[in-house]
């Protein structure tokens, strides 16, 4: 997919300047944010959950608090969840983007909380490659 080109939407919704679409999320010229959206819906890769990375076809981790800006061409996560198959030196997918992890401010294997097992990753800034073909 080489020389793909990022595409911003530009429409502005009546009354304000942000659309409001099916998962929650805000969108803008510059930026898509999102919480904790875990169910499958149209995304750029079929029946795909959006709160999942994926490699090689396979579910890798889980995301929270994702912010998509389009404009620096980054999704940041808050926080990447159960990753512990998750490689990352290799290209991922998350929702319709293709993205390689670029840094991560806290890693830990040590989670607390109920249901959490795996690496956690905290403060991850990911850059998006392109799209992912359909």
């Amino acid at each position: 997919m080489e020389g793909s080109r990022l595409r911003s939407h530009s429409r502005k919704g009546a009354n304000c300047g942000y659309l409001l679409m099916e998962d929650e999320g805000t969108v803008n010229e510059k930026s898509v944010t999102s919480e904790g959206m875990n169910q499958a819906g149209p995304s750029g890769s079929g029946s795909r959950e959006q709160d999942a990375i994926y490699q090689k076809g396979k579910l890798v981790a889980r995301v929270v608090k994702t912010e998509v800006d389009l404009e620096s061409k980054e999704i940041r996560f808050d926080e990447v969840l159960d990753s512990d198959h998750l490689v990352l030196a290799e290209e991922c997918e998350f929702q319709k983007y293709r993205i390689m992890i670029q840094k991560v401010a806290f890693a830990t294997k040590v989670d607390h909380r109920p249901g959490r097992n795996g690496r956690t990753l905290a403060g991850c800034t990911a850059e998006i490659l392109g799209y992912i073909e359909q």
